[in-house]
């Protein structure tokens, strides 16, 4: 259902002001977007960590805030950017739509998928933005892959897979079961690219394992497989792995249809059929936050559609959290 924006203004009487909780990669590509759009005005930033957080307000002149409470509680704010750890999205979207705030936030909306409908029920009944952002729908491959999927026929089979060596791990929170979550919940993108493009899931089989650092829900590893039987019958596989295990790293997702294959191997993509092999043109990543924040603003000033909607993102993390169980229970999970 297409949410319904019921504060529409002209922004050369009324920019939007803006507050964002967190100082991290994302933070600052809001930052650099909204500090470069007349519409907006960035008022106020929180973070968890006070030096970072200092940085952050010299970099980008702005006045600290102590809290996220105390920064969704200011009554000038329009809107909230929240681009913190994982754990802590659901209670500060909710918190900031209960105070009237319209609000972004950088996938998963939450890490419980119950407490994301509840979320997103709550927008729709305050008649508020909730857009939960996922950039790799308007990406360069995302967007090639349907522009060439009719190309190939039937589609039966895809594999996505993601391999992220690092070395040596630090003690953050992305290496921390409670703050960052289960892999797939996590790293969302990978379920929601495929359920953008093939509808509906009917089972999950999921494996996972991590490799434990001394330190009590760190760890220095993780890989994750899982397999999804979609209701049109295709069957795809994704692969999520990162940490000081890995060796060798590369992004790849492979389309398999009765008429060819789609592959991309990072940013670098081709059209297979048999010996007849085509590049495919992939824009380049740069400048999705840019955008995905131009929308933002877009929606709210003018009352553009969004290219995704909350429940879209919704039924993501449910079949994430589906593999979750699978994982956790050793059991195949049937979805509805």
């Amino acid at each position: 259902m297409r949410q319904t924006n019921t504060w529409v203004s002209t922004y050369t009487d009324s920019p939007v002001n803006i507050g964002i909780v967190g100082t991290g990669y994302a933070a600052k590509k809001r930052a650099e977007a909204l500090q470069s759009d007349e519409r907006a005005h960035l008022i106020s930033v929180t973070g968890n960590s006070p030096e970072r957080l200092d940085e952050f307000c010299q970099t980008y002149a702005l006045s600290a805030t102590s809290s996220w409470q105390e920064l969704i509680s200011q009554p000038e704010l329009d809107l909230v950017f929240i681009c913190t750890v994982n754990r802590d999205h659901g209670a500060i979207a909710r918190a900031a739509l209960e105070a009237d705030k319209h609000v972004v936030v950088e996938y998963p909306l939450s890490l419980d998928p119950q407490e994301a409908a509840e979320i997103v029920a709550l927008a729709e009944t305050k008649g508020k933005l909730l857009h939960v952002e996922h950039i790799e729908l308007i990406g360069g491959v995302h967007q090639a892959i349907r522009h060439y999927l009719a190309e190939i026929g039937n589609v039966f089979y895809a594999r996505y897979a993601t391999i992220s060596p690092q070395r040596p791990v630090s003690r953050r929170w992305s290496y921390h079961r409670q703050t960052w979550g289960f892999p797939l919940v996590a790293a969302l993108s990978r379920v929601h690219r495929l359920t953008d493009l093939f509808g509906r899931v009917a089972t999950i089989n999921c494996q996972t394992r991590y490799w434990d650092a001394p330190e009590a829900d760190y760890f220095t590893a993780c890989l994750c497989n899982t397999q999804l039987c979609f209701a049109n019958k295709l069957v795809a596989e994704i692969t999520y792995g990162k940490g000081d295990v890995f060796w060798q790293g590369y992004r790849h997702l492979e389309i398999h249809g009765d008429g060819g294959t789609l592959l991309f191997e990072g940013e670098k993509g081709t059209l297979i059929r048999g010996d007849e092999k085509t590049p495919i043109e992939v824009a380049s990543r740069r400048g999705l936050f840019a955008k995905d924040t131009q929308i933002v603003l877009e929606h709210l000033l003018e009352n553009k559609p969004l290219y995704v909607e909350p429940h879209a993102s919704l039924y993501a993390l449910e079949v994430a959290d589906a593999a979750r169980q699978s994982a956790e229970t050793g059991q195949k999970v049937r979805h509805a």
